[in-house]
């Protein structure tokens, strides 16, 4: 249905670059001229990245259209003149009749729950839901299919910055989550190889920025602390992007991306106190104290057995949750930057107007 929205196996490896050399898909940059005058879908224009996309492409003056459910929240998406097609990932058909006349795809589907324990309900919205769209663009000849994948699915590098050819390496820490969005990706890459997908996964870092309308869980730690309702945090680190810069990496991979690869998407990686003392200026909070890891590791554990004992299973604090608020080390995206020239703005200028967006939502703030 249409109307106008106005106003992991354990012993899997990533190619290696020299193999990459012998199976990779070149995109043809000359027939990306002919993308512009084609539909140009967005799945899972509700989210974070992917309203950004939504807008970025609409701001090229693309002819838009966005695959939404019939309960998706259009906050994030006011205002923008573009094509709905209601439909469900895993609807196949609701996915053909979205792809029907496309050029490119954009793909930010997913299901965020990170603290669920049952990988049922992850591995059909990732995993499944994916496959479907794969097959639907197979089906009706899309030219580019951009991914929206994450660093969750890169290896640890002990020894310096992760780069996108070392290979998963930690599925006995793995979260159903984090596996979910491996074994979502691993398939994205073998059907560029294995049927001839023109597709690009971008494997990409917390997201921060404005128009954050859910909020994101990050972005809502973002917010708290910059106006001084956090009072504690976790001591950990993390890699950051500009959920901007992450829209405009993805344009870029519709024309420069080669198919087949995948792209680091991250920019700085900062401490939490590095962090908070940029939101706290942004914002004016004082900055919260911070929990060390073992402290906090102890306190996910109490609470992960206390909710056993109530027969309850899900819980945002975790030994998980802990364990990813730390697991990510700093990256090289020097690979996007050659081939997409992707070029990503300071950390400090993302925090600003992130912190400045979410006090114009609540000017009392």
């Amino acid at each position: 249905m249409k109307q106008a929205l106005r106003g992991p196996d354990k012993n899997h490896h990533h190619r290696t670059a020299a193999q990459g050399a012998q199976t990779d898909q070149t995109v043809d940059n000359q027939t990306y001229p002919s993308l512009l005058s084609k539909p140009v879908l967005v799945a899972g224009a509700s989210g974070f990245v992917g309203s950004h996309i939504a807008r970025q492409l609409r701001a090229q003056g693309r002819q838009l259209r966005l695959l939404l459910r019939k309960s998706s929240k259009l906050d994030a998406l006011r205002d923008l003149n573009a094509e709905i097609v209601y439909g469900d990932v895993l609807d196949p058909a609701s996915l053909r009749t979205a792809m029907a006349g496309c050029g490119s795809v954009f793909y930010s589907v997913l299901d965020p729950r990170f603290w669920l324990t049952d990988a049922t309900p992850l591995y059909r919205n990732n995993v499944e839901g994916l496959r479907n769209a794969i097959d639907a663009a197979l089906e009706c000849g899309v030219q580019r299919f951009i991914f929206t994948s994450t660093m969750g699915t890169l290896g640890f590098n002990p020894d310096g910055a992760v780069t996108e050819d070392i290979p998963f390496n930690w599925c006995d820490k793995a979260s159903p989550y984090i596996l979910t969005r491996l074994e979502a990706e691993t398939q994205l890459l073998a059907a560029c190889r294995e049927r001839g997908l023109p597709g690009v996964a971008l494997c990409i870092a917390n997201t921060y920025g404005p128009q954050d309308f859910q909020p994101t869980p990050h972005g809502q730690m973002l917010a708290d602390v910059a106006f001084g309702r956090a009072t504690h945090v976790l001591d950990s680190s993390q890699p950051t992007v500009d959920v901007r810069d992450a829209a405009q990496a993805a344009l870029l991979a519709e024309q420069y991306g080669r198919a087949g690869e995948r792209y680091i998407i991250a920019n700085e990686y900062v401490s939490q106190e590095q962090f908070c003392a940029l939101a706290c200026a942004a914002g004016g909070g004082k900055p919260p104290k911070r929990i060390p890891l073992r402290t906090a590791y102890v306190i996910a554990w109490v609470v992960e057995r206390l909710f056993k004992l109530v027969d309850r299973k899900d819980s945002l604090l975790s030994t998980d949750s802990v364990f990813l608020s730390n697991a990510f080390g700093r990256m090289d995206h020097g690979k996007a930057s050659r081939e997409l020239h992707w070029q990503p703005r300071p950390l400090a200028e993302t925090i600003r107007d992130a912190v400045a967006w979410y006090a114009s939502q609540h000017p009392a703030t």
